[in-house]
């Protein structure tokens, strides 16, 4: 299961939603079929979506029609098999691929394994799990810092940014 978005605030009185969308394309969510709750007990399916700023949407779901039962519905994470995701593209990836791959330097030495992916509203970090145990640590996610991402090879080649390796020498 691939994590798609997640519902917010109820907008209005008559069951609408307010949805933040992960998809490139943020109106996109709404064409994969039907979405799941993280565990895949509760189905949604949205039956409009309109653009309300960046990456967030106004959705209906199908047998929400008032505002009480939308508003039961913030906070939840909304998921769909991977298998009704399109295949990603020469130099793409889905994030969840890059969970459990290595993370080492170019010149082999091992950082760790990415634990997972990060983002607290100014870009997408890294979070590497050491091999010794320890605090984890986080990257941007940028092209500088990662400018390989190996999938076949299991692999990321991450160039710490220079205060990094200073503190470490």
């Amino acid at each position: 299961m691939i994590l798609l978005g997640r519902f917010g605030a109820a907008h209005g009185v008559r069951g609408e939603i307010r949805l933040q969308s992960f998809t490139a394309d943020p109106l996109s969510i709404a064409s994969y079929g039907p979405l799941f709750d993280e565990g895949g007990r509760r189905r949604f399916v949205l039956t409009l979506a309109r653009p309300q700023g960046k990456d967030m949407l106004i959705v209906r779901v199908e047998g929400v029609t008032n505002r009480v039962e939308a508003e039961k519905l913030n906070r939840v994470d909304l998921f769909a098999p991977r298998s009704s995701l399109p295949a990603p593209e020469e130099d793409e990836f889905y994030l969840v691929d890059l969970e459990g791959l290595r993370a080492e330097t170019a010149d082999g030495t091992l950082l760790g394994h990415v634990l997972t992916m990060r983002n607290f509203g100014a870009g997408d970090i890294l979070e590497i799990q050491p091999p010794q145990s320890g605090e984890t640590l986080l990257f941007p996610f940028t092209k500088a810092v990662v400018p390989v991402v190996d999938i076949d090879g299991g692999r990321v080649i991450v160039a710490p940014p220079k205060e990094i390796e200073a503190k470490e020498g």
